[in-house]
């Protein structure tokens, strides 16, 4: 069976097949010790022995393990899973509240908030002015001002990023 399997942030490719595991160019026999219920396991690779505490993280695939008193964060799926998981996150939209953007040209005439600020949903961000009426801009979701590239006399263009969110 193949794992990819992030250690602390690198990636590696695990694959176990009988009593031999590979660990990218290491190829060793291997046994591991189930103990007796306890969370500790002794694991032997090739001649090296060590003791593994094994943890379980906050989903799948996800755990925290000792080895040999040092601690690391592992996510370990199967090939197939983390090529799924992979492509799935390649293909997710951005996260966070959608940024205020000029819906069409104009002018600026006021910015209500500033980097920093706490928005909730439908609050006023900014007004603009398009063919002599004014158009109030409101957050489309709760959340904090990351930017503001807007100011009061700027002409925009539509689709202009006015606000940031996150």
């Amino acid at each position: 069976m193949k794992y990819v399997v992030d250690v602390d942030g690198a990636r590696q490719i695990v694959t176990l097949n009988g009593g031999r595991v590979s660990i990218d160019d290491l190829d060793a026999a291997a046994n591991v010790d189930e103990g007796d219920g306890s969370p500790v396991r002794v694991i032997r690779i090739g001649s090296e022995i060590h003791r593994i505490v094994v943890r379980p993280g906050d989903g799948p695939g996800r755990y925290a393990l000792w080895v040999d008193g040092f601690r690391h964060e592992v996510h370990a799926l199967d090939e197939r899973t983390r090529a799924i998981q992979d492509l799935a996150a390649a293909s997710a939209g951005p996260r966070g509240p959608a940024p205020v953007v000029a819906p069409m040209p104009g002018l600026i005439v006021r910015v209500t908030v500033s980097p920093g600020d706490q928005v909730v949903a439908g609050a006023s961000v900014v007004v603009m002015e398009a063919m002599k009426m004014e158009n109030e801009l409101r957050a489309p979701a709760a959340g904090t001002v990351r930017a503001v590239h807007a100011a009061p006399g700027m002409a925009v263009e539509k689709g202009v990023v006015l606000v940031e969110l996150e």
